[in-house]
This record gives C-alpha cells, sequence and structure tokens, in this order.
C-alpha cells in the first residue's frame, strides 16, 4: 500500500515535470537556478546571522543608533532573561532567513504567487491520517531517546530556572518556535520541493533532503539520522497534499512532545 502511495507520488511529480520541460526547457532551468541560489544565500545568512546577537548590536551602534545598541547589548549579555533574548534573536533570524528571500525571489524574480509553493489551505483535511500516523510511530522512539544524557542536554532549548513557571517566557518561547517550524516547512517543503519538481520531479524530495539533513548536524546523532528519513517522507507527502501545513503541525508536534518529555525527565511537569 505505502509503496502504491510512493509510486503515484512519483508518478505525478516526474509527469509535471516532464510537461514543464517540454513547455519551456530554458525558463525551468532559469527557475531552478535562482531557487537554489537563493536557497544557498538563505542558509548561509541563517546559519551566521545566527549564531549570537552582537552582529545586530553591531549594526544599530554603526547605524547611530546608540541607545538602541547599548539597550539590545544589555538584554543579550547582563539581563536576568538573557538566555530568552538570544532565543529570540535566534527564532527572528530563523524566520526570516527561510521566508524572506524564497518569498522576494518568488514575487519579483519568479513571478509566481507564494501560495503555489506548498501554502495551499482548502482540502486538506483529508490527508490528515498519514501526518497522524508518522506521530503515533515517532512517539516510542522520542520516549526512548529522551532517556539519554545528550537528549535531556539539549532540550527544551530555553532552560527554565529552579523556580520559574512556564509563563511568561517559556510559553513565548514555544509560540516563537512553532513559527520557526511553519517557517522551516515552507523554505524546504515549499520552496524547495515544490519549486524544484518542473526540473527534477519526484527527484526534488531527495534535492532538499541533502540540506535539510545538514540542518540537524551539533544535535543527537539518532535526531540527524531520522531527520533524513522525515525529510523524505515529508517531501513526499508535501508533493501528494500540495501543502505544508500538516507536515508544520507535525513537526511542532514532535518539538513539543521532545521539550515535554525532558522537562519531566527533569522534574518541572
Amino acid at each position: 500500500m505505502v509503496r502504491a502511495a510512493v509510486r503515484s507520488i512519483k508518478a505525478q511529480a516526474d509527469a509535471e515535470s516532464a510537461s514543464a520541460l517540454d513547455a519551456d526547457r530554458q525558463g525551468v532551468d532559469r527557475a531552478t537556478v535562482i531557487i537554489l541560489l537563493v536557497a544557498a544565500v538563505s542558509l548561509t545568512l541563517r546559519a551566521f546571522l545566527s549564531r549570537d546577537g552582537i552582529w545586530l548590536v553591531h549594526v544599530m551602534r554603526s547605524l547611530g543608533l546608540t541607545r538602541w545598541s547599548r539597550d539590545l547589548d544589555r538584554a543579550f549579555t547582563t539581563s536576568p532573561h538573557a538566555q530568552f533574548w538570544l532565543l529570540v534573536e535566534w527564532a527572528v533570524v530563523q524566520v526570516a532567513g527561510y521566508v524572506v528571500l524564497p518569498v522576494l525571489a518568488i514575487w519579483f524574480v519568479l513571478h509566481q504567487k507564494v501560495r503555489e509553493y506548498g501554502l495551499r489551505v482548502r482540502g486538506i483535511g483529508r490527508y490528515v491520517v498519514p501526518y497522524v500516523l508518522l506521530f503515533v510511530v515517532a512517539v516510542p522512539f522520542l520516549v526512548g531517546a529522551s532517556y539519554s544524557l545528550e537528549f535531556e542536554a539539549r532540550y527544551p532549548f530555553y532552560d527554565l530556572g529552579l523556580r520559574e513557571g512556564f509563563w511568561p517566557y517559556l510559553w513565548v518561547w514555544w509560540g516563537l518556535y512553532a513559527v520557526q517550524f511553519i517557517a522551516l516547512e515552507f523554505f524546504f517543503r515549499g520552496f524547495l520541493v515544490h519549486g524544484l519538481v518542473p526540473r527534477f520531479g519526484y527527484m526534488a524530495v531527495f534535492v532538499m533532503a541533502v540540506p535539510y539533513n545538514m540542518l540537524h548536524y551539533g544535535k543527537p546523532m539518532p535526531e540527524a539520522l531520522a531527520a533524513i528519513v522525515g525529510g523524505i517522507v515529508l517531501g513526499t507527502l508535501a508533493i501528494r497534499t500540495r501543502s505544508i501545513w500538516w507536515g508544520a503541525a507535525l513537526h511542532i508536534s514532535i518539538a513539543a512532545s521532545m521539550d515535554l518529555l525532558s522537562l519531566g525527565h527533569k522534574g518541572f511537569l
């Protein structure tokens, strides 16, 4: 059943590619180059600008915004909530990196509509079952991994103080974290997969899976390896559904489960 479904999706994507190449090979190749270059620049900026917030302090200072730069420097370094503000900066850079350049390229260079890149909403309700099954399959592995020291050392990203409640900082962080996953799904399963299908057909999923897997370097190795499978599965489903929304919901659900498991082991629940 699964094999038949994948074959159907592959045939759908390959037929779309063949049709596009027959109609305008030069235009498809141009779009492919633009998408890959924009992806490379976006991922580079996202990686380097999210290391800390000092670069933003320097930018504000160079623009003459001395007071703002001092306030921001204090928030990132000496504030009692410096951890929170650094995570806010990280989340904002992630979202901007995944969204701003791709959207500008779609609008002003490719002259297409952003909703064609996986933002379809109508009719996606009938595709919820595969995503629910994926979450159910993932839960036992998450529970098992949550007992490792490496897992507990990394999650949750926001490290609660001994007597600190969830509100407001952890809840606000979770909201930003969720938005970051929506942006991530748009970039990988929307911009890359839907943008590259006209040139590569179903192989666009595997082109996307390489940088997506590299995004997980620095995390526990089982999670990085699982990202290879996860990227391929979510990319395949994105072609079938023409939507990123269930993939984003799955990603958010898994991330929330990881944080809650970690918080439970640390005695916060």
